[in-house]
């Protein structure tokens, strides 16, 4: 067989493999109650996650971004069950993990692991950095016992770990190499699949680089899927090879990360994307400068819930919550101006 014909091969067997979803999100709900009174009754909820849905399929890496409080964390941990969703379905490799039990999700933990935003409150004081990282490997009998210690050595030189640094305690590094020390206690037990929840926001800009590529390298290596968590617009367009954008506990428009930062269609992912800095002195900057607050999660607004802030917003979008729907392949829109200006644009004579 000649080399064209094998990486032929090779080729279409990455894209199949990319082809393949590994989980899928169906509608999760995650309503956090709101108690009063002595006995401390449910007088309300906030609605955190409110009825988002997506894929991701093998290999790639979502991005996930919005403003602060708009329910990007809590999603990551439904969908690992670390806090129980309040409706919907959850599917990793065809396994709804909603209706596992607690042995049953035991077995499935170290194929989906979790990276935490602040390394340090993460990772315990009174352990030194081998036992973090070896602790579940140990707990899961991830390798036997006498290739215990060389397995934990390996996976912290995979993430710029020195051996001689098994034995330091957490306190002893720097805000970069304890980020490290968390990719490593994740990477140690095997997984397929990685929620990162802002694993840079604490960082210096030049440690976060450093980060990110070590996480797109261990990716490329490992066949890893990830959910990458972040308000940083600019490092979620090096990581991700999808964007979703979130506001108020709702999905408002996901597309492949090319078409969202070339051709963003929500008005809120256009605020977004006008708020990136551009490293060129001479380009202009054309900001969009939202009015208004974020409306409260526990009373969100009726119809379409950006439409207090938006400033194309029609009358129907104060009554009618708008379709998620697809607009285009792998972009899907929620926005009654969009749906819109697809409609005049099919009706409209060529």
């Amino acid at each position: 067989m000649s080399v064209q014909a094998e990486n032929n091969i090779e080729t279409k067997a990455v894209r199949q493999m990319s082809d393949e979803v590994l989980v899928s999100v169906r509608n999760i709900k995650k309503h956090f109650p709101i108690r009063s009174g002595i006995l401390q009754r449910p007088v309300g909820a906030v609605k955190a996650v409110d009825g988002v849905s997506f894929d991701i399929r093998s290999g790639r890496t979502l991005g996930l971004v919005g403003e602060s409080g708009c329910g990007k964390t809590t999603v990551g941990r439904t969908i690992l069950r670390l806090l129980d969703a309040t409706e919907g379905t959850v599917l990793f490799e065809g396994i709804d993990l909603m209706s596992l039990n607690n042995r049953q999700l035991r077995a499935m933990r170290p194929k989906m692991q979790f990276i935490f935003q602040d390394p340090f409150s993460s990772l315990s004081p009174r352990m030194p950095v081998g036992e973090i990282i070896g602790e579940a490997v140990r707990q899961h009998g991830i390798v036997p016992r006498g290739e215990w210690r060389e397995h934990v050595l390996k996976t912290m030189d995979n993430c710029g770990l020195q051996k001689h640094q098994f034995n330091r305690y957490p306190h002893e590094f720097s805000g970069g190499q304890r980020q490290r020390i968390c990719i490593a206690r994740a990477l140690a037990l095997g997984p397929k699949f990685v929620v990162a929840d802002e694993p840079v926001s604490a960082l210096d800009v030049s440690i976060q680089a450093q980060i990110i590529n070590l996480m797109m390298d261990l990716r490329d290596e490992f066949g890893l899927t990830y959910l990458f968590i972040s308000h940083d617009l600019s490092g979620v367009e090096h990581i991700s090879d999808d964007v979703g954008v979130m506001y108020l506990g709702s999905m408002v428009e996901m597309a492949p990360k090319r078409v969202l930062f070339r051709q963003p269609l929500h008005p809120y992912t256009q605020t977004l994307l006008s708020a990136v800095p551009v490293p060129d002195p001479t380009v202009r900057m054309n900001r969009v400068i939202l009015q208004g607050d974020i409306p409260s999660p526990a009373n969100p607004p009726s119809g379409c819930k950006f439409h207090t802030r938006c400033p194309y917003a029609m009358e129907i979008c104060s009554k009618v919550d708008p379709e998620y729907k697809a607009v285009g392949e792998d972009h899907y829109v929620a926005c009654h101006l969009v749906e819109q200006q697809m409609r005049q644009q099919s009706s409209s004579p060529e």
